[in-house]
């Protein structure tokens, strides 16, 4: 995967990505803000929408989120869910699992405290 970054500052957000029986974790690490949503959602996109497609985001090294973030996340699961697939969000820390919760997001993709535990659902 490719980093764009400003010269100026370090990059924000990085973005890793690993299969674990046909499901793809996307290990996100930084700051999730508007300057970022392009890159998440680069993250995050499907590649064969005729697939079912399953994602675990792993949140553990995300150490802010704001709403860009969540509609990255919304989109996400909205694409995957037409697909029959499915979003799972791991590990967010206690204020980006804060922003979560006050948005309601919890309630429309699970959210689990570890990635072992979002991979068994």
């Amino acid at each position: 995967m490719s980093h764009i970054e400003n010269a100026d500052r370090p990059v924000r957000l990085s973005a890793r990505q690993r299969t674990v029986e046909g499901i793809r974790v996307v290990v996100l690490r930084g700051e999730i803000d508007d300057d970022v949503k392009d890159q998440l959602s680069a993250a995050l996109r499907i590649e064969n929408a005729a697939a079912p497609t399953r994602i675990v985001a792993d949140l553990s090294e995300v150490t802010f989120m704001d709403s860009s973030g969540i509609n990255v996340f919304v989109a996400a699961h909205r694409q995957v869910s037409g697909a029959g697939g499915w979003v799972r969000i791991a590990g967010a820390q206690k204020p980006v699992l804060h922003v979560l919760q006050l948005v309601g997001i919890d309630a429309v993709i699970p959210c689990h405290p570890t990635v072992e535990q979002a991979l068994a659902g």
